[in-house]
């Protein structure tokens, strides 16, 4: 399992991807989190499901990248192109997954601002090949083991939600869903791109740089948990 997530605020884009990779028994790192396409006209792709189809599709998009002329000038056509490669995948290796009894389930969240994009976007791509994409009212996406980090950024990430604001709120959905689930984990990849700028901001976190944060965040956690005003209810259940 993974836990990726793609936002999309007023001052720009953030991506997160953690990088545990579960074999079994095994734990290993990688990234999941990868930036294609040439400077200035970047974009990235994280992903969740089989390692194996992910490093395939992620080949062949590198390949078409370099072979195919001209490089995407929006993010319409960087998605094209890569959901180009995951149906080409699709045919060669769904057939055999299957008689493995093995699902082809990779998905991926796509993000930038292309050359002829008005802004930046970001798309969650399925399986198959559809995609949605991110918008006001929702300002992220997520794929992967989702269900322990969404409570927060529903709670509190709005697409007015300052740049700042939203990178603490991005690294402590990971922070719950790291804490709630063993197949999450460091190292912790993050990425930006702020409106008016052409160039990603990547950094790569372990565990002893951050600690202190998810740990002042469960002392604050505690403490408001004890001053949480009393109401009616709680005298039908205590004396």
């Amino acid at each position: 399992m993974t836990y990726c997530l793609g936002i999309k605020v007023r001052e720009g884009l953030i991506g997160l991807a953690d990088g545990r990779i579960t074999s079994g028994t095994q734990l290993a790192s990688a990234h999941k989190m990868t930036l294609h396409g040439v400077d200035g006209m970047r974009f990235f792709v994280m992903t969740s499901g089989l390692r194996s189809l992910r490093d395939k599709v992620i080949a062949y998009l590198d390949r078409a990248l370099a072979t195919g002329g001209e490089p995407p000038r929006t993010m319409l056509d960087a998605i094209g192109v890569y959901t180009g490669c995951l149906r080409v995948v699709t045919e060669e290796d769904k057939g055999a997954l299957e008689r493995s009894h093995l699902g082809f389930d990779l998905h991926a969240l796509i993000g930038g601002q292309l050359a002829d994009d008005p802004e930046p976007t970001i798309f969650l791509v399925y399986p198959v090949g559809n995609w949605i994409q991110i918008g006001e009212r929702t300002p992220y996406l997520a794929i992967g083991n989702t269900g322990y980090g969404k409570p927060i950024l529903d709670r509190a990430l709005r697409f007015e939600t300052p740049m700042r604001t939203a990178l603490k709120l991005a690294y402590l959905s990971f922070d719950s869903t790291r804490l709630s689930s063993a197949d999450v984990g460091y190292p912790l990849d993050l990425a930006t791109l702020q409106v008016g700028e052409r160039g990603w901001r990547q950094a790569q976190f372990q565990d002893e740089e951050l600690r202190h944060q998810g740990e002042w965040w469960n002392e604050q956690l505690k403490r408001l948990a004890d001053t949480i005003p009393d109401a009616p209810w709680l005298g039908k259940l205590l004396p």
